[in-house]
C-alpha cells in the first residue's frame, strides 16, 4: 500500500486550517483517510475564542481515533460523535450557535478487505479510481449549485443558506448534521487508488480547467501531492487580472491524500 499527503497554508502568515491524516491499524487488515477543511471565519468574529485550525485539530483527532478504533460503526455516526465530543470541549466558553462558530468541511474514507466506505460534506472531493482506471468524483456539490446571487455577501450565506435546509451543510457543533453527508460504500475489489482533495486543490480541475478528475488523479500518482499544489499555486500567481479566481481569495489551504492499494 502507498500513501501520500501534502498540506500548504494558503498565507504563510497565518496557520494552516486543513487537517489530513492517513490511519493503518496495526493488524495490516484496513485503514482510513480523514480530510478537513476549515472554513475561514469573516473578520468579526464567530462567537469563539478558539481558532478555526483549533477546532479542525480536535475534530481531526477525533475522528482519525474513532475510525480505525470503531471499526464497524458507520461513518456519518462516527462523525456525529466526533462533532458532539469537540462541541463539548468549548461549549461552556464559546457561542456554538453563532452561524460561523469554527466549521470544516469533511471527507472520510475508510478500507477493509471486503469494502471501502466514504463520507463527504460540502465542497471537498473524494476521487475513486477503480481497476480499470475509471475515476469517480464523489461530491456534495449542494454549495455549488446555489445561485451566485445567493452567495453575494457574508450576511447573506450566514442567514439564509449556510446549514440551512436548501442551502449546504459544514460540520460545526451540530451532531445531526452528519446525516447531511454524501455517503456509501463500495466493494473493495472495484477500488484501486482514492485521492481526497480540499477545494484549495481542486482548483487545478475546478478553477483553472487544467484537466479533469481522471487527469488530477493520475498526475498525482505519477508526481505525488505536493506536485498538485505546486501546479495549483503557479496557476495562482499566473492569474494577475482574477480571469479564473474572480473573488475568490488569491491562495487557499490546500491539501492532497493519496491512498494506494
Amino acid at each position: 500500500m502507498r500513501t501520500e499527503l501534502a498540506s500548504e497554508p494558503g498565507d504563510t502568515d497565518r496557520p494552516n486550517e486543513d487537517f489530513a491524516s492517513v490511519g493503518l491499524p496495526a493488524s495490516g487488515q484496513g485503514g482510513s483517510l480523514v480530510v478537513l477543511d476549515g472554513v475561514t471565519p469573516p473578520p468579526d468574529g464567530a462567537g469563539c475564542r478558539h481558532s478555526v485550525p483549533w477546532f479542525t485539530a480536535r475534530l481531526g483527532g477525533a475522528l482519525a481515533e474513532l475510525t480505525v478504533s470503531l471499526p464497524d460503526v458507520p461513518l456519518a455516526d462516527l462523525l456525529s460523535r466526533a462533532l458532539v465530543r469537540t462541541a463539548a470541549a468549548h461549549i461552556e466558553t464559546c457561542d456554538l450557535s453563532h452561524p460561523r462558530t469554527p466549521q470544516a468541511t469533511v471527507v472520510l474514507a475508510r478500507w477493509s478487505p471486503e469494502s471501502v466506505e466514504y463520507l463527504v460534506l460540502s465542497d471537498s472531493v473524494l476521487l475513486v479510481e477503480s481497476p480499470d482506471g475509471a475515476v469517480t468524483p464523489l461530491l456534495d456539490d449542494r454549495l455549488a449549485l446555489l445561485p451566485r446571487s445567493a452567495l453575494a455577501t457574508d450576511a447573506l450565506v450566514d442567514s439564509t443558506v449556510r446549514n440551512k435546509e436548501g442551502g449546504f451543510f459544514t460540520a460545526a457543533a451540530d451532531p445531526s448534521v452528519a446525516a447531511r453527508a454524501v455517503t456509501g460504500t463500495l466493494p473493495r475489489a472495484e477500488v484501486r487508488a482514492l485521492a481526497a482533495l480540499t477545494d484549495g486543490a481542486a482548483r487545478w480541475v475546478e478553477r483553472f480547467r487544467e484537466g479533469d478528475w481522471t487527469e488530477c488523479l493520475a498526475l498525482v500518482r505519477k508526481e505525488g501531492p505536493q506536485a498538485l499544489v505546486d501546479r495549483v499555486r503557479a496557476l495562482e500567481r499566473a492569474d494577475t487580472d482574477r480571469v479564473l479566481l474572480g473573488r475568490s481569495k488569491t491562495h487557499d489551504d490546500a491539501t492532497v491524500v493519496y491512498v494506494e492499494f
